[in-house]
């Protein structure tokens, strides 16, 4: 049987921004629903931080997630394995409040994992773990040396995997306690990677500007090969455009429309063709632009180092300074500190 496995999909986010759920959107009805109905798929596994808010949900954007999500999976006849993550868990030392439960409850094809659980995938025994905390950890632990499941799937905190760019998880999860088991598939982390036994499926779209030059869409998990197929989503809401004097009547603009846009100028020599160049941006529909100039790193970097650290995303300059700061501090915590302050600012944009 094949299964589809979706992670963070973060319903809401951008405090619930018509522009980001218009680009969720087109992910859904171009590349997900059309591959389900392709590959005859009605199993459908939610490996947590469905919505993305843990205080709170905006009306509209529970509206939306129905509208958009739920009613159409209800009609294809699919089953939809929830469990819950970080963001759907309204405390951080406890699963027992989340935002699944309460309020996908009409919906009889969905299923909340809120504690572990050992699930049938076909003939498959799957272990379903949703978010550790202070209140689960014991049970969870005993739960996985007792299970004889042979593959994992929850939403997990592990050591020794990329959180953000420039930064791995050394305050997580020992990954040694999965050892037992063939695969381990999680959400979490948005970034894809894995080292051969654990996979981190990375989340579905761009959220942030640190999502910008991955790989992301869902993936197709069979029960018989245990083998997954990653279906990627083609679509990009952020872009970078490195302006070197670029003439602007031959520069297309076309792919700008209702996009994200940051232009990086490394050359500027004329300026009345520079404010033309702008202007066509701004005739294609570009719906934010930010214009990164006047960077002087003499004495700081080299030129190579001075162009990467141009087009670098928030996190990776935060990361980068932390681990080059001469400090008799835990700089992974520094770091997974900054990386919560971050991700909670992006969230008030």
């Amino acid at each position: 049987m094949k299964v589809a496995i979706i992670t963070d999909q973060h319903f809401g986010a951008r405090k619930n921004s018509k522009l980001f759920h218009d680009y969720f959107l087109k992910f859904y009805n171009d590349i997900f629903f059309p591959t389900l109905e392709k590959e005859g798929i009605t199993t459908i596994v939610d490996m947590g931080d469905t919505f993305d808010s843990r205080k709170g949900i905006d009306f509209s954007a529970l509206s939306w997630a129905k509208n958009n999500y739920y009613d159409p999976l209800k009609e294809m006849g699919c089953k939809v394995h929830t469990i819950v993550g970080n963001h759907t868990a309204y405390y951080k030392n406890s699963n027992k409040v989340n935002a699944v439960d309460l309020l996908l409850r009409e919906y009889e094809n969905v299923v909340i994992y809120a504690n572990s659980c050992d699930v049938k995938l076909d003939n498959l025994k799957v272990l379903f773990v949703p978010w550790i905390n202070q209140e689960n950890h014991e049970e969870i632990c005993n739960h996985i040396k007792k299970t004889d499941s042979s593959i994992v799937m929850g939403h997990l905190e592990l050591n020794g995997f990329n959180a953000t760019h420039g930064h791995v998880m050394e305050h997580g999860t020992d990954v040694k306690i999965f050892d037992k088991f063939e695969k381990v598939y999680s959400g979490h982390f948005h970034i894809r990677s894995d080292n051969g036994k654990v996979f981190y499926l990375g989340n579905p779209y761009e959220m942030f500007w640190n999502d910008v030059g991955e790989t992301r869409g869902f993936h197709i998990f069979d029960t018989e090969t245990l083998e997954h197929t990653p279906v990627n989503n083609p679509y990009r809401i952020f872009y970078k455009i490195f302006y070197n004097d670029t003439p602007y009547q031959t520069f297309d603009t076309r792919e700008y429309k209702d996009k994200i846009v940051k232009l990086i100028v490394k050359e500027k020599t004329d300026q009345i063709q520079f404010e033309k160049f702008i202007d066509k941006l701004y005739a294609s529909g570009v719906n934010d632009l930010k214009i990164v100039e006047n960077f002087d790193f003499s004495g700081w970097y080299s030129k190579d180092a001075s162009d990467e650290f141009e087009s670098e995303d928030t996190m990776s300059i935060l990361n980068r300074y932390i681990e080059e700061a001469d400090v008799n501090l835990d700089k992974s915590t520094i770091q997974k500190m900054l990386q919560e302050v971050y991700q909670e600012a992006c969230e008030m944009i």
